[in-house]
């Protein structure tokens, strides 16, 4: 009752002004794109007539599209599942050294856009390899390159999506209690048996939610199968809708948003089955007593750090140096010495190319503005779904996810169809400019920027709002005297993360960009499809310089964030007992993975 008395008091101060904002954007960025999809599917030409959906649906194009979307989403989910699984292990129950390291690493591979590791893995095997031509084990020139077609596409989607299943599995070990471990340990258990009879039935839940998003991952995918598929005409789904626009325009906007809706129908099934198996399946922890590292390796720290580099230079340093590589020869197929080192194409991307100059440029304004939005956005936001909506905030959150949890390529397509025509009453058409990328990535990111302000909010203490509110202090009083100050480093966070994922996206952007509005996503595939292979990897060196420094700007501020905004951070002393007695962990993460849709968030 006194809940409910203080939210009245604060509706009737403003608070009806923060629930009109809430169900403004819900409206915007869920409601009107998904109901014009919808529209162009199921009535084009503004007659109902499913009729044309399904035979768009039943095209042999469409047909072998789906098969090879499915198969290699299938096969790229059975890498990545024990992959990430073994990481979580290892980096949850052993007491291997550099720990955090290795997390921050692993989970920097997957904040790299998929077009880039695409590009490195397809420099690092094949003949024109720069690096195995040094080393003398190129194949033969003339023989096809492995990472072209369906076995490169499963190879590169599972390492990619690797670190999705590490997040969720993470999630589910800080779950179990460490009550578990210690009756074990009482009984006798060594490690390994407490691994096999105790943890691993316990995660049962978070192994399929995390096989399901690894797979709804590699539907939405577009960087990878567009760079490894398309050169042999292996089309996945969002590569054959792509194709098609880029080749026909809008005139078929129909036939893409029927293709567009099996994808998103897919994807949303996938990640609500994934959602209730590791909700149905959770472990409430008893209070402060989380998992702790039980595993004491001795000898076999060697082996355990081996695997740890092995897993990590598979996905995230051999690529590295693969387009490192491939940037410095002066030209593609060269082999890398110190003799043929140069920086003459650096030069040419940073310096000389006014289309490249000009993507940087854009990449930074486009995302770096939707990300300033964001942030700025997302406190009064978080403050309405927290203190005003009550139980209703779950199904309010959920509709806000659901542009990140969509394919980024069937966003595009609903923004398409959304301001193709002018806005009502205004007159103005946002289709062929920059406002139309920057609309969906405000719309694909928010739920990103909204984790860190959400987990904050509720850890801000509502006795301070009640005493400001009984001296009649005003909502955005308020707010700005004591919501805002404790969420400005959540929110810089939330934004950071946003512009992470947004600045080298390629598959909203891919559809949505016009003359002059190109992307750094954009021109980066553009350059690889017109064969400037070291252009492109110097490109794409200069991209993962930029999501790296802003990865060290979030672990900088991870000291400042609520506990699970960032999945790899780690500390000493993170958490104190009540008895005072430090010990560390990982905290919170389970919250960063309940916010992590299989990426397309990561894919950006």
């Amino acid at each position: 009752m006194r809940e409910r008395a203080h939210a009245t008091s604060f509706l009737e101060r403003g608070g009806f002004g923060l629930l009109a904002l809430v169900a403004l954007f819900i409206v915007a960025f869920d409601v009107l794109p998904a109901a014009r999809l919808l529209l162009a599917a199921l009535a084009p030409g503004g007659a109902f007539d499913p009729d044309k959906a399904l035979s768009a649906l039943a095209s042999r194009s469409a047909l072998r599209a789906a098969q090879a979307t499915l198969e290699t989403a299938l096969l790229s989910s059975l890498l990545a599942l024990p992959l990430g699984t073994a990481m979580a292990l290892l980096l949850g129950i052993t007491d291997m050294r550099g720990r955090r390291i290795a997390s921050f690493l692993f989970v920097l591979s997957v904040m790299i856009s998929p077009q880039v590791i695409a590009l490195a893995f397809l420099h690092l095997a094949g003949p024109a390899s720069p690096i195995l031509n040094a080393l003398g084990l190129a194949p033969e020139a003339g023989t096809a390159n492995p990472m072209l077609g369906r076995g490169g596409i499963v190879v590169v989607l599972g390492l990619h999506h690797a670190p999705l299943v590490y997040v969720v599995m993470s999630a589910g070990l800080k779950r179990i209690p460490l009550a578990v471990v210690e009756a074990a340990r009482m009984d006798g258990a060594r490690p390994l048996r407490i691994v096999t009879d105790h943890l691993l039935p316990l995660l049962r839940p978070h192994l399929m939610g995390a096989a399901l998003l690894a797979f709804v991952a590699g539907i939405g995918n577009f960087g990878i199968p567009a760079l490894l598929g398309a050169p042999v005409n292996y089309l996945t789904l969002p590569v054959l809708i792509y194709r098609r626009l880029s080749s026909f325009g809008t005139g078929i906007l129909g036939d893409v948003a029927a293709l567009g809706l099996l994808v998103a129908a897919i994807a949303v099934v996938c990640v609500a089955a994934s959602q209730w198996l590791t909700r149905r399946g959770e472990v409430h922890l008893e209070e402060d007593a989380p998992l702790q590292p039980f595993w004491h390796l001795g000898r076999g720290s060697i082996l355990a750090e081996g695997f740890a580099a092995f897993v990590i230079g598979a996905t995230l340093v051999l690529p590295m140096l693969s387009l490192l590589a491939a940037a410095l020869v002066p030209s593609y197929g060269m082999p890398l010495t110190v003799a043929t080192v140069t920086l003459d194409h650096f030069v040419e991307v940073l310096a000389r190319q006014d289309v490249t100059m000009r993507a940087f440029v854009n990449s930074l304004l486009y995302a770096g503005g939707a990300a300033g939005l964001l942030a700025f956005l997302t406190i009064p936001l978080a403050y309405g779904l927290v203190r005003f909506m009550g139980p209703a905030r779950i199904p309010a959150m959920a509709l806000l996810e659901i542009p990140y949890v969509l394919p980024g390529i069937v966003l595009a397509i609903a923004c398409i169809l959304l301001f193709l025509k002018p806005l009502p009453l205004i007159g103005v058409s946002l289709y062929a400019t920059p406002w139309i990328i920057v609309f969906a990535y405000l719309a694909r990111f928010l739920s990103v920027a909204m984790k860190p302000v959400l987990a904050g909010m509720m850890q801000v203490d509502m006795a301070q709002e009640e005493a400001a509110a009984l001296d009649g202090a005003r909502l955005m009083r308020r707010l700005a005297d004591i919501v805002l100050p404790s969420l400005l480093p959540a929110a810089a966070a939330g934004g950071l993360m946003a512009f992470l994922l947004a600045f080298s996206e390629l598959t909203v952007s891919a559809l949505l960009w016009s003359a002059g509005t190109e992307t750094i996503g954009v021109v980066l595939y553009n350059l690889e499809e017109a064969g400037l292979a070291s252009q492109a990897s110097a490109v794409a060196v200069v991209i993962v310089a930029v999501v790296t420094l802003a990865m060290l700007a979030l672990d900088a501020l991870g000291r400042h964030l609520p506990a699970g905004t960032l999945p790899w951070h780690c500390e000493a002393d993170a958490m104190v007992r009540a008895e005072g007695k430090p010990h560390r962990t990982c905290v919170g993460i389970e919250k960063v993975a309940e916010g992590l849709k299989p990426i397309p968030a990561l894919e950006a």
